[in-house]
């Protein structure tokens, strides 16, 4: 493609980035601390691509006094593939079509990331505490629930059903971007909804239940948790959990 070209191309990615940046559609690339490198990021790119055009147009122009013979204007013209174009559709695409976050597809081929924490800080007031899926499993995994005790507990995620139909509510954690996302699962007993669809978000209310399995994909803890209630909840504006990294 011709210098003018490219910085149209460009000047689309960036302004791609912009708008991604601008609104919560970043947040199903990269964790919420990002944004302001993905706005500046898509800025800079879009300065880039004036500049260039800029340039582009004062080294053609001769100058005063100075002429441009036909010949050497057209010793220097090259058709570009009218195909090169299609480049920019994955543009258009990401600017009107927002791809989902990752969901329970990804989660039962993935192993459990849940990881020992390093504390177990004091419960926050309220009834139910409101905990993160990660916390809670954290707690239930490793303290065995010493830091839950018989405390009502809400916590939120997706459904995930493996093969034989088994439940799961999980939450992708992720370090940076969506690209490094894993999952964190855990295994409902109580009150469990007769219906269940993947990829449904669900807030449950319950408590903490002993009961653990090994992910069959990577053998890591998976804890429990005992339903009391179920309801179906909106997808989070930020679909991922960052409390590793927060």
């Amino acid at each position: 493609m011709n210098r003018q070209a490219q910085a149209v191309v460009l000047f689309l990615v960036g302004g791609a980035m912009v708008h991604a940046g601008t609104t919560d559609l970043y947040l199903r690339y990269v964790k919420a601390g990002l944004q302001p490198m993905v706005v500046g990021a898509g800025v800079v790119l879009m300065v880039a691509a004036l500049a260039t055009v800029w340039y582009e147009r004062r080294g053609s122009d001769p100058g005063p006094g100075k002429e441009v013979h036909a010949h050497d204007r057209e010793g220097h013209v090259h058709r570009e593939p009218r195909v090169s174009w299609l480049l920019v559709l994955p543009l258009f695409a990401l600017i009107l079509v927002a791809p989902p976050a990752l969901g329970s597809y990804s989660a039962l081929r993935t192993g459990t990331a849940l990881q020992a924490p390093l504390a177990y800080p004091p419960l926050p007031s309220g009834d139910p505490v409101r905990l993160s899926l990660v916390d809670y499993a954290g707690r239930a995994a490793y303290d065995h629930g010493r830091s839950l005790g018989d405390r009502r507990i809400a916590i939120t995620g997706f459904v995930a059903l493996d093969g034989k139909g088994t439940p799961y509510l999980v939450r992708m954690a992720l370090n940076c971007c969506a690209a490094d996302a894993q999952p964190v699962k855990v295994g409902l007993t109580g009150r469990i909804p007769p219906v269940l669809q993947p990829d449904t978000w669900l807030e449950l209310t319950g408590t903490y239940s002993d009961q653990q399995i090994k992910d069959p994909v990577n053998k890591g803890r998976i804890p429990f948790f005992d339903i009391a209630e179920a309801r179906p909840v909106p997808t989070p504006r930020d679909p991922y959990d960052e409390s590793w990294n927060s």
